[in-house]
Parts: C-alpha cells; sequence; structure tokens
C-alpha cells in the first residue's frame, strides 16, 4: 500500500467520523416527541431527582467538572462520552466569568510543535489514566491538527463559548480519568458509553 493511499484513508476515516458526529448532533436536535403535553414542572428541578436533558444531546445541566483558570476563565466539562469507533470526546464551555474581556492564554495548546504550527486550540488537554498508568493526549488528523476547538482567543465579560476535544479512548474497564489543560486546574471526570 502506498504512503498517499494510507494518507487519504485516513482523512477519508477522519471526515466520517465528522460527519458521522455532525449528523448525530443534527438527529439530536430534531424535534418529535408529543407536542400536545405540557411539562408537568419547571425545567430547573425534576421531581424523580434525575437530570432534565440540556440543547445540547448527551450533555446533563449539571457539569462534570468546573475548571478554574487564569484571570477569571472557567472550563465546565458538560460531557465525556466513548464512541465505538475508540475516541472520547469531551464537550465543554470556556467561559469567561470575570469583569473584563480576557485573551485565552497561549499555553492551552500545549508545546509540541506539531499542534503550534497550527494556531489556537485546545491541544494541550490530556486524559490522564491513573490505573494504567498512561496519558491521553488530544487527537491530531492526518496534517497534524488538532482534533479540538481551535481559533480560540478573546473572550469578553460574561462570554461563554462551547468547545471539544478528542481522545484516543482508554480501556473500556475504566471509566474515570483525570482532565488536565495547562493554566486550568485538573479534575476528575467520568466517561460515559
Amino acid at each position: 500500500m502506498s504512503i498517499r493511499f494510507t494518507a487519504k484513508a485516513r482523512r477519508g476515516m477522519v471526515a466520517l467520523t465528522v460527519a458521522t458526529g455532525l449528523a448525530v448532533g443534527v438527529a439530536g436536535c430534531g424535534g418529535g416527541g408529543d407536542d400536545d403535553k405540557k411539562p408537568e414542572k419547571s425545567a430547573s428541578a425534576p421531581a424523580d431527582g434525575g437530570s432534565n436533558p440540556s440543547a445540547q444531546e448527551g450533555q446533563s445541566d449539571e457539569p462534570l467538572a468546573e475548571l478554574k483558570g487564569s484571570d477569571g476563565l472557567l472550563l465546565q466539562i458538560t460531557s465525556a462520552t466513548r464512541d465505538s469507533g475508540g475516541f472520547v470526546t469531551v464537550n465543554a464551555n470556556l467561559k469567561n466569568d470575570g469583569a473584563k474581556s480576557v485573551m485565552v492564554p497561549g499555553a492551552v495548546r500545549g508545546d509540541e510543535t506539531e499542534i503550534l504550527q497550527h494556531g489556537r486550540s485546545l491541544g494541550g488537554a490530556t486524559l490522564v489514566d491513573s490505573k494504567s498508568r498512561k496519558r491521553y493526549y488530544v487527537l491530531r488528523d492526518t496534517e497534524g491538527r488538532p482534533l479540538t476547538s481551535t481559533g480560540i482567543s478573546l473572550l469578553k465579560a460574561g462570554e461563554s463559548l462551547a468547545v471539544f476535544m478528542q481522545f484516543p479512548a482508554p480501556p473500556a474497564g475504566t471509566t474515570e480519568v483525570e482532565f488536565q489543560l495547562p493554566t486550568f486546574a485538573s479534575a476528575t471526570i467520568q466517561i460515559s458509553g
């Protein structure tokens, strides 16, 4: 097999993975259900103690973890989902909790030369599996771009931005990992799926 064929196959797999994720996301945002049923209670507190679904599929109202960063930045991890392709996708909201506009520190993209070449991102994020003693770095596509939100620079006071990071999945028995992002506190999160 030629290197060119292998590279095309990898690009195709990445494109397929992204397209599948988008299709699932669009399907989750669609209608469905009985429109004539009225909610019995407010959306803030369910009667059965369970969580209410939010606008984004697979995410709960209560974040899995909140990590404080510098200058009032806050990263609220909303989900960490394992998929059948061997990936874990971490979804979060990056929020400026401060009173003034803040530049997102360049350190969050990490210090790997390949990632630095592709601009601002959350490429410095890692998952640490203490049980297996392994660290998982953000995945990259065939051109070295990190599979994470990119182009993040300035957040105005009170502004929030939905972000994602994709990692190789730890072994199936591992459901708890430590999430780390440079300049932010670390936190233990649960992987679902």
